[in-house]
C-alpha cells in the first residue's frame, strides 16, 4: 500500500526550531520517543525548546503521522559530539544533516513488579501493550508495544521516503548495535542505537524486524 496522506498532519513547527536548509538525504534514523501516545504533543513541547532538536516525523499510537517539517530540511536529532566518531577511529561526520528522523511514540523500557509493568515514570502500562523479548535488550526483557497501526505507517513512510531519496530498503541486524556503517555515513535505513551506546531506540521489536525485512 502506497503512503496513506490522509494519516498525515502537519504541524509545522516554529523556523527557529529547525534548519531551513535543504540537504542531500542517504539515511533514516528510527527512535522512539520515550514518552505517551500523541504525536501532535510531543511536536508541540519540541516547539517550547531553543535547542532545535526534533524530527521530520512523529508516528502517533493509532498511526496518526505528524509532520513537523520538510524532510530535506534537518533539525539535530541524534545527539553526536566529536568523542563519539574518535571513539571509533572515524572523524566526525554531521550525520543530522544528512539524514531524515522519524519518531515513534512509545515509552520503551519497562519494569515488571509483582505482575504490573511500569514505564520510567512510574505509570502502569497495560499487559496487552507490553512486548516480552526472548532476550535481554540493553538489560530489559519487557517494553511497551509498538502498535499495528504504528508499525504500518512506518512502513509506509519508509517506502516511501527510500524511493523519494534513493534510499536503500535493505535489512542489515548490526543497525541494533553501534555500527561503522552509519557513523561513516553509509547509505539506509538505521536505528539510533546505531551511532548511540547510550540509547534503546528504537529496540528490536520481533514485528518492526519482520516489517523491515519485507520493505
Amino acid at each position: 500500500m502506497d503512503l496513506d496522506t490522509t494519516k498525515i498532519i502537519q504541524n509545522r513547527l516554529k523556523k527557529t526550531q529547525y534548519f531551513q536548509e535543504e540537504t542531500p538525504k542517504n539515511q533514516i534514523y528510527l527512535h522512539h520517543t520515550a514518552g505517551g501516545g500523541n504525536a501532535v504533543s510531543v511536536a508541540n513541547y519540541w516547539d517550547t525548546t531553543s535547542d532545535r532538536v526534533a524530527t521530520a516525523f512523529i508516528i502517533g499510537s493509532k498511526g496518526t503521522i505528524v509532520q513537523c517539517f520538510s524532510s530535506r530540511e534537518w533539525a539535530y536529532h541524534l545527539g553526536l559530539k566529536n568523542a563519539h566518531f574518535s571513539n571509533m577511529g572515524l572523524p566526525y561526520k554531521p550525520l543530522d544533516k544528512f539524514s531524515i528522523g522519524i519518531e515513534v511514540c512509545n515509552y520503551g523500557p519497562l519494569k515488571e513488579k509483582n505482575g504490573k509493568f511500569y514505564n520510567y515514570v512510574n505509570g502502569i502500562i497495560d499487559p496487552s501493550n507490553v512486548t516480552k523479548l526472548d532476550n535481554p535488550y540493553k538489560g530489559h526483557f519487557y517494553w511497551q508495544k509498538y502498535t499495528d497501526e504504528q508499525i504500518e505507517s512506518l512502513r509506509q513512510l519508509l517506502v516511501y521516503l527510500c524511493k523519494t531519496y534513493d534510499i536503500p530498503k535493505d535489512y542489515n541486524d548490526d543497525i541494533w548495535d553501534l555500527c561503522k556503517r552509519a557513523m561513516k555515513g553509509d547509505d539506509g535505513i538505521f536505528t539510533h542505537n546505531s551511532v548511540r551506546k547510550d540509547k534503546s531506540d528504537i529496540y528490536p521489536c520481533p514485528r518492526v524486524i519482520e516489517m523491515l525485512k519485507n520493505l
